[in-house]
This record gives structure tokens, sequence and C-alpha cells, in this order.
């Protein structure tokens, strides 16, 4: 049945086909674990068994790759009838589905497609943003649940300047400051210890819409408890078991959005979760704020503070009853062979069967791949984080992001402005609304991420981003010496901090997740994550409890300075050590990582030579630095101080390497361009030549 869906005798098809087919066998170098590459970079067909980890990685990101249309759509065939799936409709479905799924975009010759399903596969890519309303109830669903993220962070700020002094550690005294220190940490204590473990055990348990309802319900316990604290240890271990509910829920979220967007859709929805966090900040503020001028009404301790911990349980109940109204990620029905499961849940989530079954029977694909791939580093996925140079440097650079989201001084600010702001003088009305100026430019200039991470890049954002943070961070300690009496004392002070989070939001904000995700190699990806997640909660503890004393003992001026010399060690860190991964695919990454520190460190110095050679000294024919990557030789002379032309051996990523980047995107690009075209033609066939 599959021999008579494609029309191979189109010329103008073929030759696309052609095209494609030479751009994936181009697409990249062999990984091997030796020092020399070498071989095919084209990764194994499915069907193919591999025995090197990092080469069924790479299959692991096309796993389709060379099987011809009649093979796929047989392969469609069996696995519908495997999966309980045996009426004709559902049979052709997934015969089509197994052929486009390999190329979506080159789909014009399956000749059984009906004019509907062409339609909506076209507007897949002319109109990304066009899908079934369900879809976007979880779209809702995970933007409350990052908004959850942010309230119980940020609800706090305006609170702690009421509950400190009803529980007695309002004092400049150390056992005072650590104590209010360690109650405002404790969340981040649980995650980095506990929570962020429970994620894969639970995301097994209970699937993803049960992972969120579970730790949605605990957050909302949790604030509820906050709210009837009369002590500090009481309040400390309020909070600590709601790093239960930030933990699971910060990791699953993105996770359940991914395995349910379209693939066109799937970067700009799993973005959401920063920018909706973003916001969940926000409203933290706003509810500091809203409710400030509560009177207590008898109540002990007062009651303004206890309504401002207990709001950020509103978003976690509204959570609660809308997780199981939408449908279960189809991927984690896939885990528990639950087949006719996931299918029914993609039905809901896209417009046709034929689309719904092309990303079943690809995520099927995928999962068996990735069984494989586990089956050949069972007991030492661990190991090789560190045995493997391609993935040790990988853990350094996102560690080391990791480490500096925390390190470059937001959450200092996220948690602690409304004291920072009552210690320059403000009245307490003033300090939270001055907060929530904070919270709306970290909102606003989130937004432009979407933009700026894969145009600008992630290495060049952060080396923008982090000096300028460090400027800011400056300023706004050195405005503590402006005199109180002087009008420029308070405001300088807010707009150090709100310049800070102008360049933050952007930059270091959004960039160490979106690395951290893509820098692993897909074998090792979920360990990686885990250890990236730890990293910053652990060092989010560690900066909010160490903050009030830092204060007392450093004062402002030596407080803020200290995180914007970090800055500049995360400046430093990245100039050094971090490689660029913007628009680069799994086996350009494999050969990005795997250089020697050495190399990579020797590049850095020598993108400053040029840069203040061609910026600051008016060397225009002065040669770029080429990125390292394993497999090329570079000219060290030039590294090392010479000015020659830069025509040497430092040419072959740039004129090798390069020029298949650029064929692979401008065929990527045509193909898309050709779907546009194809759509416009059916709306109007006048238009064809």
């Amino acid at each position: 049945m599959a021999s008579g869906t494609v029309n191979s005798t189109d010329p103008i098809r073929s030759e696309k086909d052609s095209q494609h087919r030479a751009s994936l066998s181009g697409s990249g170098a062999m990984y091997e674990h030796g020092d020399n590459a070498g071989g095919s970079s084209k990764p194994a067909p499915i069907d193919m068994p591999v025995t090197d980890p990092l080469a069924a990685s790479r299959k692991l990101a096309h796993p389709l790759d060379g099987l011809s249309p009649e093979r796929l759509g047989t392969m469609g065939e069996e696995y519908a009838r495997k999966a309980g799936l045996t009426n004709d409709e559902d049979i052709r479905a997934f015969r089509l589905g197994a052929i486009i799924a390999s190329n979506d975009c080159n789909y014009d010759d399956v000749k059984d497609l009906t004019e509907r399903e062409r339609e909506v596969l076209d507007r897949e890519v002319t109109h990304k943003w066009s899908n079934p309303p369900m879809l976007y109830w979880i779209v809702v669903i995970c933007s409350l649940c990052a908004a959850v993220q942010g309230m119980d962070e940020t609800v706090v700020n305006g609170a702690q300047s009421f509950y400190k002094t009803q529980f007695g550690i309002a004092g400049t005294a150390p056992r005072d400051t650590w104590l209010l220190g360690l109650t405002n940490s404790a969340p981040y204590l649980c995650c980095a210890l506990i929570g962020c473990w429970l994620t894969d055990p639970m995301n097994k348990a209970f699937g993803r819409r049960g992972t969120i309802f579970i730790s949605c319900l605990i957050s909302a316990l949790a604030c509820f408890h906050q709210a009837f604290t009369n002590t500090w240890w009481h309040m400390f271990l309020a909070r600590f078991y709601l790093g239960l509910g930030i933990g699971p829920k910060s990791a699953t979220t993105p996770i359940f959005a991914a395995e349910c967007s379209p693939p066109k859709l799937r970067g700009a929805l799993v973005m959401q979760w920063q920018m909706w966090t973003a916001f969940g900040i926000m409203m933290g503020y706003v509810a500091d704020l809203a409710f400030y001028f509560v009177p207590d009404h008898g109540i002990q301790l007062g009651l303004n503070w206890r309504l401002m911990m207990g709001s950020a349980m509103i978003p976690a109940v509204l959570v609660c009853c809308l997780a199981y109204v939408c449908p279960e990620s189809p991927r984690w029905y896939l885990t528990k062979e639950r087949h006719s499961d996931a299918f029914a849940s993609l039905c809901q989530l896209r417009y046709e069967k034929v689309q719904a079954a092309r990303d079943l029977f690809y995520m099927h694909t995928l999962l068996e791949v990735e069984k494989e791939t586990m089956a050949l580093s069972k007991g030492s996925r661990v190991k090789e984080m560190f045995t493997l140079r391609r993935n040790r440097n990988a853990m350094v650079a996102s560690s080391g992001l990791m480490f500096m989201q925390q390190f470059c001084g937001v959450n200092v600010i996220a948690y602690y402005s409304s004291e920072i702001f009552l210690s320059a003088g403000i009245s307490e009305v003033g300090a939270l609304a001055a907060s929530l100026g904070f919270g709306v430019i970290n909102w606003l200039f989130a937004l432009p991420a979407f933009y700026t991470i894969d145009t600008f890049g992630r290495r060049n954002l952060l080396l923008t981003t982090f000096p300028l943070m460090s400027l800011a961070l400056l300023f706004t300690g050195f405005s503590f010496w402006i005199p109180e009496s002087s009008s420029a004392h308070i405001g300088c002070i807010a707009l150090g901090i709100y310049l800070f989070g102008i360049v933050y939001s952007p930059g270091e904000g959004p960039v160490p997740f979106t690395y951290s995700a893509e820098a692993y190699p897909l074998y090792i990806r979920p360990i990686g994550m885990s250890l990236a997640t730890a990293i910053t909660w652990f060092f989010n503890f560690v900066l909010a409890v160490t903050w009030p004393s830092l204060l007392q003992a450093f004062k402002p001026q030596g407080a803020f300075s200290w995180y914007a010399a970090w800055n500049l060690v995360g400046w430093v860190f990245v100039l050094l050590l971090v490689p660029e991964t913007k628009e680069r695919t799994l086996e350009e990454l494999d050969r990005v990582f795997d250089v020697s520190l050495g190399r990579q460190v020797r590049f850095g110095l020598a993108q400053v030579k040029w840069f203040v050679g061609r910026w600051f000294l008016g060397r225009k024919g002065l040669p770029k630095p080429k990125s390292p990557v394993k497999g090329d030789e570079f000219d060290d002379d030039y590294y090392n101080g010479a000015s020659g032309s830069g025509s040497g051996s430092g040419t072959g990523y740039e004129e090798g390497e390069k020029e298949k980047e650029v064929a692979g995107f401008q065929h990527s690009e045509g193909r898309e361009r050709a779907v546009r075209e194809g759509a416009k033609e059916r709306e109007d066939p006048s238009t064809r030549a």
C-alpha cells in the first residue's frame, strides 16, 4: 500500500529531495572518542544498531534518516497494528504520517493526502500559532504554573518587613540576620537537596499532569501554612516543604509543554516558562502592595503579611482545578506502553489524525532509539559526564552558567528589594512600590528574549550583559554614599536596580537554562539537567541565606560591589570556557565541545585581542578568530601574536564547515518557502506558473 503513495516522477521534487539528502549527509562530522575525527556524519538508520553512546545520541537527532517513503509507510502501518489501532482510517493516518515524519515540509508528492490535510500541514509553517483550543489550554496551565513559581519566590519580599519584627529576628545581631536569611531561603535548600531529585520518580509514577497537580497542591498547602505561622522556626518549616512543590514543578512544566507542542511551536512555548515566571514575580510584588493597608482586625502578630504569604496559593489552586481538564502528555503514555491513549491525547492537540499519527510515530521511534542508547550506557552515564571530554566541557560550561545565574545577584533584588529600599530611607509603601517597578521591568524585558537569544547568540548576549550588570550594581551600591537629604539618593538607587533588571532579563535570565538544555548529548541530558537545576537552586539558597549578614558586614556599598565583582568573574568565565551553541546541530555540538580547554581559552584571549585591535586601534584588516572545533587545525601563531592575513590552517572551519552550515540553513529556509508558495497556489490557482 505504501508503494503507491509517492510520486517520484516530479523532477522539481526529486531535485529538492536530492538537495535534502545532501544537506543531511553534510551537516556535521562523525564524532569519535579518539583524538581524530573521521568517517561519515550520517547517523545510522533506525534498524541499524550502534555501539557508541554518542553515535546513538546523533541517531536520536535523525532517527528516520535514510529510509525510503515505502519503508516508512510500511513501518507506520506495522506500528498502528501493534498499538491496537486497526481501523482503516487510523492505519491510513499512520501510513501517511510515517512518510511525512521524516521530512514534514516535503509532503506535496504524497498523493493520498486530502486537501484539508495539506492545508493544515501548510498552516503549521505559514500560521504556526493556529492550533486546536486544547493546546492553548495546556499553554494556560503551564503559564499559571510559572506564575505560581514567581509568586512563591517574591511574596516574601514585602512580607518579611513585617514578620521579622513579629518573630523577633529584626535586629542587626548575627543571630537575627542569619535566622532571617535561613527562613527566607528555606524553599531553595529543600529544592537543591530533595525537590529536584523527586522530579524523575514523580513523573514516572504520576505522569506530567499528576506531578504538576501534586506539586501545585503542595505549593498551595505550604502558602496556606505560611499564613498561619507565629514563630520563625514554624515559618521555616512551612517554607521548607514549599520546596517540595517548587522543584518538581519547575522541571516538569517545560517538559509537559514541549511534549504536547507541534515541532514548529515547541521552542516558543518552552520559552514561555521564563516569561510567565517573570510575570509571577511581578504579581508577587503586586500582592505585597495590595495587602499592605489591610488592618490587623485583632489578629495576633498582624494580618497583612499573612495575606501576602497566603496569596501565592491562588494560582496554585487554579492549576489544581484545571490540571486534569487537559490531556496527558502523549510521550508519557508511550513510556507506559499505552499507545492508543497517546494517540487519543494527540488527536485532541492536533487538527487532523495525520498530524497526530506523524508526531506519535516519531515519538515512538525516538523512544526506541533512547532505549537502545540507555542500554549502551547503563551504569556508566554519570561516569561519562566526567571521563569524556565532550561531556565534561559541556558540564563545565552549563554548571558555570547556572552558578552565575545566582551569583550575578538578581535574587538579592528579587527577595530583598523592599529591604534595600527601606535601608535607603524610603517609606514602606514607597519601598513596595519601587519593588513592583523592578518586577514590571523584569517581565517586560523578558519578552525580547524570544528574539535576542537566537539572533545574537548565547555567548554574545552574556559577554555583553555581564559587564553592564556589574556597572549597574556598582552604580547602585555607590549611590548609597549620596546624602539621604538629596533627592538623587533614592532616585539613583532605584535607577541602578532598574538598569540591572533591564540588562539581566534578556541575557543571564533565559540563557543558562536554554544553554544547559542543548549543551549535553541526548543520552545524558536528563542527568545534566538535574545537575544544572540542583546547582541553581543550591546557590539560590546560598544567596538568600547570606544576604542579610553580608549587608550588615559589608554595608550596601560593599555588598553590591561584591556581586558586581562576581559579574566580572562571569564575563571572564564565558569568554574563556563557554563556546557558542546557537544554530548548531547535534553533530556540530559534539565537535564544538570536544576541544581542549586550552584551545578554548586561547580563542577567548584572541577574541579580546581582535576586538581591541578592530574597534579601538582601527585595524580593519585584522582577521577574526575562528571558533575552535574538533578536527580543525588552527593558526596558533595568530593566537600567540602574529597578525597575518589569516589564510592559514585556521580557516578550515570557517571555509569548510561554515559553508555546510549555510547550505543546510538555506535549504531549510527554501523548504519552508516552498511550503508557503504552495499554500498560496492552492488558495489562488492563478499564481501557478
